[in-house]
């Protein structure tokens, strides 16, 4: 799926739809201040249906910190400078069980590896020749699913010399809205009967799974989502402790398998 087509999928055409932000023309003076372009990058995050994903899943962020013993200050760190929900799960997870900080930063590492596509496809919307590569660090930074989607839907509508100011309000909304949903969750966890708390906890794995099954197109994108939420409770039985990475590579090899046995017939 192209970026493009990602962004028809979460934002789809609807005439009769009210837009929560309206940015001004292209050629408007108004893109001469940047503070105020500053503003309406962050304005811009009410106006994306990710903010709730992302609401929700650092919800379960903050719940599963607190359910590891770190402290509110830790977790809300982790959120500002990792800023990737499936990194902060592996570092949370990692360090939670008795990993060294070596280990988890190691893993935390590769896992960052699927976000350098996308910053690769999104930081040449911002450059122009005049940009030094000092000034495009934090929003690289910012790039994670969300702004990746949301910069290709919006920076068509900002002016060249005004998208890295944009981009910069748009992640630093995107992380505010982060850090209070880690500080709800972490409060709730803290607070709630054990039952509640615990299903606190689902909010993330229940948003990643449902952001992936929005997202399937292909049968082999089914068939592995599907193969791989069968295998799993098999998996589990021989307590290898990468339960997870076994049924997702095992699913995935043959969801590939039947896509290719597709394409050659």
């Amino acid at each position: 799926m192209t970026p493009v087509d990602f962004v028809r999928v979460m934002h789809p055409t609807n005439p009769k739809a009210v837009h929560l932000l309206a940015l001004p023309a292209l050629d408007s003076a108004r893109w001469k201040s940047r503070s105020r372009t500053f503003a309406w990058g962050i304005l811009s995050v009410t106006s994306t249906v990710l903010s709730l994903v992302l609401f929700s899943t650092y919800v379960g962020i903050g719940a599963l910190a607190h359910g590891a013993g770190f402290s509110l200050g830790w977790a809300l760190a982790s959120t500002l400078f990792v800023f990737a929900g499936p990194a902060q799960i592996i570092l949370i997870s990692t360090l939670g069980s008795g990993a060294t900080v070596i280990q988890a930063a190691i893993a935390v590492t590769v896992s960052a590896i699927r976000l350098f596509p996308m910053v690769v496809s999104v930081l040449p919307l911002m450059r122009t020749p005049q940009t030094k590569r000092r000034q495009l660090v934090l929003a690289a930074h910012f790039v994670a699913i969300t702004l990746w989607v949301e910069c290709f839907r919006l920076l068509p509508k900002v002016p060249r010399d005004r998208r890295i100011t944009f981009v910069h309000g748009l992640g630093a909304g995107l992380v505010a809205v982060c850090l209070t949903a880690t500080t709800i969750g972490y409060a709730l966890a803290a607070n709630l009967a054990g039952p509640l708390a615990a299903a606190i906890l689902l909010l993330t794995p229940l948003a990643f799974l449902l952001s992936t099954a929005r997202n399937c197109r292909q049968l082999s994108d089914i068939l592995a989502l599907l193969l791989g939420l069968a295998l799993f409770p098999l998996v589990a039985r021989f307590h290898t402790g990468v339960d997870i990475l076994i049924g997702g590579v095992v699913a995935g090899t043959v969801a590939y398998a039947v896509h290719w046995w597709r394409e050659r017939k």
